[in-house]
């Protein structure tokens, strides 16, 4: 069965609350602003919520503090990776989002490709690159330019476009500066696009503009000719079946609770998927409030409804997408 929102209506009943931040990947600032930007808003709405910035000890700490739930803030490895999921699993507390196998998988972005393909969703090619390998043969059937990307980090850190071969080896280095896996991708030149998700409702469209390169660290955080649009500009009908597709994407990978799908639709309007953030940015600038503000829910509001998918049954034996074949009408014009 799919999880359901639970509607919470007194904020007692989330009892004390640890909204985990911080940890020890290169994304920990981030998750700093995030998390403060959540412990504030259920402070604001009365939830006994207390900020735990994850040390090694983190384990520790839950368990002396008296914590009966937690808001899962931390962005990147030892966050979205299923770690911290699977020693509160452990701990028998609850927590929002995604579990171990929703989490492992979207954090791996070679894994999710491969399922994605399996599921007959629409991915770019891509191959998978790593030490010793001869990257000009690896990359051979991806096609110029490609996206070099490590496997197992966020916020675009050691991402590089590839116009020519040449430039392959230094891409390579960089991404490997982040992880020893990297994924070689093909580019799609077009217009890229999230869906937020929270429960089993599909956020409206953004659509992101960034005169940069493509979509990168500086893009996210620090640049001011970044634009969001939201409505996307698409029409009703498109956006649903876009909706649909990125639903069906989130479901594959077993995720669950709240999350984000980024894809992109290009020059001949045809979908491509790209990956799920399955602990998405939650500051007033960030992209899943953005749609949340469009949907009519303020971060408040949004905060609040994250909180609930803590109480959301897992069914460990749920067999996300059901295995069925996406329909055609994803080939649609965006």
């Amino acid at each position: 069965m799919p999880v359901t929102d639970a509607q919470i209506t007194d904020a007692r009943r989330f009892g004390k609350v640890a909204v985990l931040m911080g940890g020890q990947s290169a994304e920990r600032d981030v998750s700093l602003n995030s998390g403060g930007a959540v412990l504030r808003a259920l402070q604001a709405l009365g939830v006994d919520a207390h900020g735990v910035d994850a040390g090694h000890d983190v384990l520790r700490v839950l368990e002396a503090g008296g914590y009966e739930r937690v808001f899962i803030m931390l962005h990147g490895r030892g966050g979205e990776d299923g770690v911290i999921q699977g020693a509160l699993d452990t701990l028998g507390l609850p927590y929002t989002g995604s579990g171990v196998l929703g989490s492992a998988l979207s954090m791996d972005k070679l894994r999710t490709k491969r399922l994605w393909q399996a599921h007959g969703l629409p991915t770019p090619a891509f191959a998978e690159l790593s030490a010793g390998a001869d990257l000009a043969a690896r990359v051979h059937g991806v096609g110029l330019p490609m996206i070099l990307k490590p496997v197992h980090e966020g916020s675009s850190f050691g991402m590089t476009k590839v116009q020519d071969v040449s430039q392959l080896q230094a891409a390579w280095q960089a991404a490997c500066a982040f992880d020893d896996t990297v994924l070689a991708e093909h580019w799609i030149d077009g217009a890229e696009y999230t869906m937020g998700v929270v429960g089993r409702q599909a956020l409206p469209l953004i659509r992101i503009e960034t005169p940069r390169t493509f979509y990168d660290f500086k893009a996210k955080y620090d640049a001011d000719d970044t634009q969001y649009h939201c409505p996307c500009g698409l029409d009703a009908a498109t956006e649903q079946t876009l909706q649909a597709m990125a639903l069906q994407a989130f479901d594959v990978l077993g995720c669950t609770g709240w999350g984000r799908v980024d894809f992109m639709c290009d020059a001949d309007g045809r979908p491509w998927l790209l990956e799920v953030n399955t602990v998405p940015g939650m500051t007033d600038h960030s992209l899943l409030p953005k749609a949340a503000r469009q949907a009519g829910m303020d971060f408040n509001t949004l905060a609040w409804r994250i909180l609930e998918t803590s109480f959301a049954r897992r069914d460990a034996h749920h067999r996300p997408g059901g295995g069925a074949s996406p329909s055609p009408l994803y080939k649609v014009q965006c």
